[in-house]
């Protein structure tokens, strides 16, 4: 039986563990907070007092952290990974990945970057998007695993178009919720009924799914028990905006966004479900 070190068990990471249970893996868990590792207990894991502590017992490390910084960090505690590899699932910039890369490489071991549309409800029933990047022969040693994640995991190319692929999605939906609840604000301010510009706007081109999954939280404020939050919304499009820059892509026009977003911090919409947003384009 295949044995996974998870690190990291936010939110999608106790959702991703959670599948990984339940589809036969021996699981290794940490997590900085080993209270937020006790459900993935629970249900059979293995609780790590060290991330390093399960290296030499599993074949992938699978990490599902905050950021760049905080996965090369927990990576770089994890001492020779010789026969195994590195697969982290979270968002990255494209340049830190290509770091963790060479890192990981220098660490002995072989690297794979994984990033993922969907959160838990995905992620529990196995239909996450995922999105790599790396070596074919790597990515084809994976791809039992990656399948029990997702229907159809997809090689983007090399290490980096993984995580380019993850911040561009993620730019899509800070753009769509913002530019939604503008169109939502207009709207209500001008009195016409949203049903009505519902119905014009879901036949058009303009549609988006999404916008029908966040319509009720915006029409009611209730933002609570979110699956991605304000919080890291706003960290995914600041470091978009920061790859955008290295790569000499203009995104000068998002940073009116990335300053509303920024009037988040430090109050409640933060821990929020991400349309929270719409409360911060009120007048």
């Amino acid at each position: 039986m295949t044995t996974i070190t998870l690190l990291g068990t936010g939110l999608l990471g106790a959702a991703i563990g959670q599948r990984l249970l339940e589809v036969g893996v021996t699981l290794n868990v940490w997590n900085r907070n080993p209270s937020r590792c006790a459900a993935l207990v629970q249900a059979g894991a293995r609780q790590l007092s060290q991330p390093g502590d399960g290296v030499e017992t599993a074949s992938v490390l699978i990490t599902v952290l905050r950021d760049g910084p905080v996965t090369t960090e927990v990576a770089g505690s994890l001492g020779s990974l010789k026969g195994r590899c590195l697969m982290p699932m979270g968002t990255m910039g494209i340049s830190e990945s290509v770091a963790l890369a060479e890192q990981v490489r220098l660490q002995g071991g072989t690297y794979l970057e994984a990033p993922v549309l969907g959160s838990r409800p995905e992620a529990l029933k196995g239909r996450l998007l995922v999105m790599a990047g790396g070596e074919q022969d790597v990515f084809d040693a994976q791809l039992p695993l990656l399948r029990q994640l997702a229907s159809e995991p997809r090689l983007m190319g090399a290490v980096g178009t993984g995580a380019a692929s993850k911040l561009a999605l993620n730019q899509l939906i800070a753009s769509l919720t913002h530019g939604y609840s503008l169109a939502l604000r207009l709207v209500q301010a001008s009195g016409l009924d949203v049903d009505r510009f519902m119905d014009v706007l879901r036949p058009s081109a303009l549609y988006a799914p999404t916008v029908d999954k966040k319509l009720e939280r915006m029409m009611s404020h209730h933002y609570s028990d979110p699956n991605f939050s304000t919080s890291l919304l706003r960290k995914d499009l600041f470091l978009f905006l920061r790859e955008a820059r290295l790569a000499g892509v203009n995104a000068s026009a998002l940073d009116g966004l990335a300053s509303l977003l920024d009037r988040a911090e430090g109050t409640e919409l933060d821990c929020g479900d991400y349309s929270a947003l719409h409360e911060l384009t009120a007048g």
